[in-house]
């Protein structure tokens, strides 16, 4: 899929690079042996339930958006053994680093999809996460680019499909503008209910939080976090598409 920065924005699209650095040996063996056994195969037809996706019993399933180097990703599959999750990653050093901390763990509930989002969210079931995480996302700073933010009205929608009723929506950015952006769509969607009741609510990370090394970099540098917490509602999920 393009990842160039001209054209039209997409649901689900990121935009940049997808290769950085130059692989190690090790990570470039990964790519070979690892990621085909735990990479999700969207031309197939999704299972009608989502847990026979993973070798072990789990109790329900997580979707994680752009999850960078993997240490939010890997620190809740390791806290959370009877969870599965799914990682989402289209840059290939970000997907290295966390096929080298999944091997390295032995951690059998995580399956990957390495690409963007798009075609995840059209393939999985309606109404089969109990939650998904987009945790610092790029914020598209300039006007122009807006559009290539990750949070547009046709991905809240999207991820308002697939969320089962009750289900979370969790983001967290560090740019005040894109804080604002998220909760101006959300808000505005009649598929989302913001959980927050007080200030401490977004100044302070969902329970569980794994902080990462970028949120720890924006510490340093003066950039306040922001956590959102949406629930999916009920009564919306009338009419709603169940492909």
């Amino acid at each position: 899929m393009s990842t160039s920065d001209r054209g039209k924005a997409r649901r689900g699209a990121f935009f940049g690079r997808r290769k950085g650095h130059a692989l190690r040996p090790h990570q470039a063996q990964l790519f070979e042996t690892l990621l085909p056994r735990l990479a999700i195969d969207v031309a197939t037809t999704a299972p009608t339930e989502l847990a026979t996706l993973f070798p072990t019993p789990v109790d329900n399933i997580r979707l994680e958006i752009g999850f960078g180097g993997g240490e939010h990703l890997v620190a809740q599959a390791e806290q959370h053994a009877h969870t599965g999750f799914i990682g989402v990653e289209p840059f290939v050093n970000g997907m290295a680093k966390a096929l080298a901390a999944i091997n390295v763990k032995k951690l059998s509930n995580i399956r990957l999809h390495f690409e963007e989002a798009t075609s995840l969210l059209d393939w999985l079931p309606a109404a089969s996460l109990a939650c998904v995480d987009l945790i610092y996302p790029d914020p598209w700073p300039k006007r122009r680019h807006w559009k290539r933010r990750f949070i547009q009205d046709d991905s809240v929608a999207a991820i308002a499909r697939i969320l089962r009723p009750g289900g979370e929506f969790r983001f967290a950015t560090d740019i005040p503008d894109y804080a604002a952006w998220t909760l101006k769509h959300l808000t505005q969607s009649p598929t989302f209910a913001w959980t927050a009741e007080r200030a401490e609510d977004w100044r302070r990370p969902w329970s569980g939080f794994s902080e990462t090394r970028y949120e720890a970099k924006a510490k340093r540098e003066g950039r306040v976090p922001c956590y959102l917490t949406f629930r999916r509602t009920h009564d919306s999920l009338r009419g709603r598409d169940d492909r």
